[in-house]
């Protein structure tokens, strides 16, 4: 459920920040009768992707055995290639957001407005319905509902107070601090998209166990299902396994370290 609640909750903010500042620009530069088709391009990629999820849904409960094991491992490998390449843009770009987003947004007629809107938004939508479905492959089904809407819920108003006490918020300094928490995600989802692909027979196995911890923290046990549902525990993880999460974070740290730009603007409302 907190793993569900974080993706909702990261995901959200970012698209209510994103159409913050979009509405914040046509306000400041005398275009509110634009506002219109802002909101409806909100409204329209929210409803694409509920329609996203509803197919998501039909297409992964369609797979069984080892069709079953090749799409959960592709999910899950794809979520957390997106996942990473969010975390790092966000990272390199959290300081600049409102100066990117303004950019976009001169000189653009009412069709596309339209579009950067529903694009923004729809993005971030299509994302949250990948990692929650992947998620969901860990976890119970209500946890992952519960958690998302929870999130979403907080992110509408977190977006608010953002907005209305601006100055005094720091983004940069949020989106480091919840980036922690969806790289271990993301770490495990890595690694447990593997093991998928390894009971699938895509993946070779090469050393089943390089140990087993389960008699300390099992898997299955209380603790050890929450570990999996929000990093991917496995109490005796094979090689790849092991290769693949550690060589994750080298991968995020490599890509962390890439300059993004160095310009400082506030959000302002």
């Amino acid at each position: 459920m907190f793993s569900s609640f974080m993706i909702t909750f990261r995901e959200g903010l970012e698209a209510f920040l994103i159409v913050g500042i979009i509405l914040a620009y046509l306000v400041q530069t005398r275009r509110t009768e634009l506002n219109k088709y802002v909101y409806g391009a909100t409204g329209l990629a929210i409803v694409g992707s509920l329609a996203a999820a509803v197919v998501f849904n039909l297409l992964s409960i369609q797979f069984e055995g080892r069709n079953e094991e090749l799409f959960e491992g592709i999910v899950m490998l794809l979520a957390a290639v997106i996942l990473t390449s969010m975390i790092i843009w966000m990272a390199r770009e959290s300081n600049n957001i409102s100066t990117t987003i303004q950019e976009q947004v001169e000189g653009k007629k009412a069709y596309g407005l339209f579009g950067l809107a529903f694009l923004s938004v729809f993005r971030e939508g299509i994302e949250t319905v990948l990692f929650l479905g992947a998620a969901a492959m860990n976890t119970e089904t209500n946890a992952v509902l519960y958690g998302g809407i929870a999130g979403l819920s907080v992110s509408v108003v977190v977006a608010y107070l953002v907005f209305k006490f601006s100055s005094h918020t720091s983004m940069d300094n949020f989106f480091k601090i919840t980036s922690i928490f969806l790289i271990l995600f993301a770490a495990g989802l890595a690694a447990h998209g593997v093991h998928e692909l390894q009971e699938a027979g895509v993946v070779p196995i090469v050393v089943e166990h390089v140990w087993d911890i389960n008699h300390i923290i099992d898997e299955k046990g209380t603790f050890g299902s929450v570990m999996k549902s929000l990093f991917g525990y496995n109490g005796n993880p094979s090689l790849i396994e092991v290769l693949t999460y550690a060589g994750y974070y080298i991968a995020v740290g490599i890509g962390l370290r890439m300059p993004g730009r160095r310009e400082k603007v506030a959000i302002t409302a």
